[in-house]
């Protein structure tokens, strides 16, 4: 039995289902990681116990973004460097400056061309995460021009892609979206996911709780 220590203030964490420590995980540079906390929520962030952290946000990536993210995560940090909107030299400039803030590895979009990650490959020295969306990308092209590890988030349809991937790929590192239950992120491990990235509630949904949970005191 491991001994387990936390303070009184910091009790209150997201907590990473345990099942994804059946994972074999990403081992990064000497790291071993099993769970990916998928945020850009700095509070949240700075309250769970993921092994990493996995930050990709609907706009056009900025530097002082990635510098945020970095000062509030106290694990490794992936950040979304474009590929989507954002593409060409631009992705090609942000993953170097994302490098050289300290991420532990780039994330790029899945609509991003294979040229523009080669360049990204010739460029920085940290992993790229390649999103993969759908069973019919070209996953050999995506690893030939520099991928190092594969994140596949192709909603309920993830384990068969997760799946389709492995038997081509036996040694490929894989991250996956693993749903919202232990079954489904038992199925996501058991179709070949090294590692499974989980979305935590909202902050708003968390703080609801506690107010509820004063409101209950309050009114006895």
């Amino acid at each position: 039995m491991i001994p387990e220590l936390s303070g009184s203030l910091r009790k209150n964490q997201i907590i990473i289902p345990s099942i994804i420590n059946e994972a074999s995980g990403v081992r990064i540079n000497g790291k071993l990681i099993k769970s990916l906390l998928f945020s850009t929520d700095v509070a949240v962030i700075r309250n769970t116990n993921a092994d990493a952290v996995i930050a990709v946000y609907p706009f056009s990536p900025q530097p002082v973004i990635t510098e945020a993210l970095r000062i509030a995560a106290d694990v490794p940090l992936f950040v979304g460097v474009g590929g989507g909107t954002t593409a060409g030299l631009r992705v090609v400039n942000l993953a170097l400056h994302a490098e050289f803030q300290g991420v532990m590895g780039v994330v790029l979009n899945a609509p991003i061309k294979n040229e523009v990650l080669a360049r990204v490959a010739e460029t920085i020295d940290i992993p790229i995460v390649i999103t993969v969306v759908s069973e019919n990308e070209d996953i050999e092209a995506r690893l030939r021009h520099g991928a190092s590890i594969l994140n596949v988030s192709a909603a309920k349809n993830t384990p068969d892609v997760v799946r389709k991937i492995r038997e081509r790929f036996p040694d490929v590192p894989i991250f996956a979206t693993g749903g919202p239950t232990d079954e489904t992120i038992a199925e996501t491990i058991a179709a070949g996911a090294n590692a499974i990235t989980y979305t935590p509630p909202a902050s708003k949904d968390i703080f609801k709780g506690l107010m509820n949970k004063y409101r209950e005191e309050l009114n006895r």
